[in-house]
Formats: structure tokens, C-alpha cells, sequence
């Protein structure tokens, strides 16, 4: 589904990524961990085509992201709140990225409602621009939607920060059941390693930009990666 291919990105002199090569098949959970600076979101972003990279390339089902918008159609992503729009409300929001995608309200809103747990009552009929919410609630928005249209890709950066146990733990179980259950390829980085040795079937670790580890997780893999981090 998703091929990278001798990908590098150097600023002002400085190489900040540089991936001979990773191959994720279609339906596949993937992780990826690293310490600040590992280059993860780096590889998000090129993933994204939100950056150009300086060397190599990245495929997404046969089509050159940095060439082509094609890969659009069937990614979503959600990486920041910068991805949100402040001043709508969720349910605006929701909406409006249907209307990008293709989907009418009664189809936002039949999505929605397979959520109201995730939402915990927070989000929805409450009137709050989105500007106006905690920052794991803007998370929650901002998740939600990027499953909106049916993608068969979803990228998601840090997905558990700033979530409370029970929301991690609900998330947890939507990520395990796009992968398993829909066969959607689901890219996760993250720095709690135990959540996403739970939720990824594949992990690799970036050590300043560069591939050190590629892992098919087993019940050993939380220890392995607890040792290399702490050692």
C-alpha cells in the first residue's frame, strides 16, 4: 500500500531523515516510535506531501505523493490542531470535511453516532468552536474526523496525547477495529510505547532519522523497546 523508497530530508545542511526503505502492506497497523527528534513527524509530513522531500520518494498505492493528489481521495490524516478550523463548532466541521469528501449530513451523522462513547458527551450540542475546546478534545475532533469518507489510509501523529485513560482506552479499540475488522492501513506514532504495542501489528524505531529497528510485535515487544529506550 505504501512505499518508501531511499527518502531523505536535509535542512540548512542538516539531515534530518534519511530511510533507505519501509513497505507497509494494505491493512497493516503500523507504529512508529522515537525519542524528539527522531524524525517522525518528518516522515508524517512527507507522508502528507506537506514537505518535499530532498532525496527519494514515498508511494501511496502506486501513486508518487509528491507528484500526484490522487492518494487524497483515500487518505486522511490527522496530525495537529492546526488541522481544524477554529472558529466552527465540531458539528460544522464535521460537515464541512464531509462535503470535501463526498458524504451529506445523514451520513456525518450516522458516522458520529458509532462514537458518542469517544466523545464522552463533551463535543457534540454543546455550541463550542472548536477553538474554544481542551486540547483532547480538539484531539478527539480532529480523529474522528479524519475517519470521515471511508479512507483506506489514515495517518495519525501522537494520537493518545492529551487523552484521558478512559478515551485512550476506547481509542485503543477503534484503531485495533479499522486495521483488523475494515482492513484500513493505519499509521500511529506515538512516545507511549505501551499503547502502541497494543494497537500496532508492525513498529519501527527512528533514531535520528534513520530506521534502527523494524518490529512484528509480539507479547516481547513492550520489553524489548522498554530496554533499547532505556538503555
Amino acid at each position: 500500500m505504501i512505499n518508501i523508497h531511499n527518502l531523505s530530508k536535509t535542512y540548512n545542511g542538516v539531515t534530518v531523515l534519511n530511510v533507505d526503505a519501509i513497505d507497509i502492506p494494505k491493512g497493516q497497523s503500523f507504529g512508529l516510535v522515537g525519542n524528539n527528534g527522531a524524525g517522525k513527524t518528518t516522515l508524517f509530513s512527507l507522508l502528507l506531501d506537506l514537505i518535499q522531500p530532498t532525496t527519494g520518494y514515498i508511494k501511496n498505492n502506486h501513486i508518487q505523493v509528491n507528484e500526484s493528489e490522487d492518494w487524497k481521495k483515500f487518505t486522511s490524516a490527522f496530525i495537529d490542531e492546526t488541522f481544524l478550523i477554529g472558529y466552527l463548532t465540531a458539528e460544522e466541521y464535521f460537515y464541512f470535511i464531509g462535503e470535501l469528501r463526498g458524504q451529506n449530513k445523514a451520513d456525518i451523522d450516522k458516522l458520529l453516532a458509532n462514537y458518542t462513547d469517544f466523545f464522552h458527551d463533551e463535543i457534540l450540542g454543546k455550541k463550542k468552536y472548536l477553538r474554544d475546546l481542551s486540547k483532547g478534545n480538539q484531539k478527539k475532533v480532529g480523529i474522528i474526523a479524519s475517519f470521515i469518507g471511508n479512507p483506506e489510509v489514515v495517518i495519525l501523529d501522537e494520537p493518545f496525547a492529551n487523552l484521558d485513560p478512559t478515551t485512550q482506552i476506547r481509542l485503543k479499540g477503534i484503531i485495533k477495529d479499522l486495521a483488523a475488522q475494515r482492513g484500513v492501513t493505519v499509521l500511529v506514532s506515538s512516545h507511549d510505547l505501551m499503547h502502541v504495542t497494543e494497537v500496532c501489528e508492525r513498529i519501527v524505531v527512528l533514531e535520528k532519522g534513520k530506521v534502527i529497528r523494524d518490529i512484528q510485535t509480539s507479547k516481547e515487544t513492550l520489553k524489548e523497546l522498554e530496554v533499547y529506550f532505556g538503555g
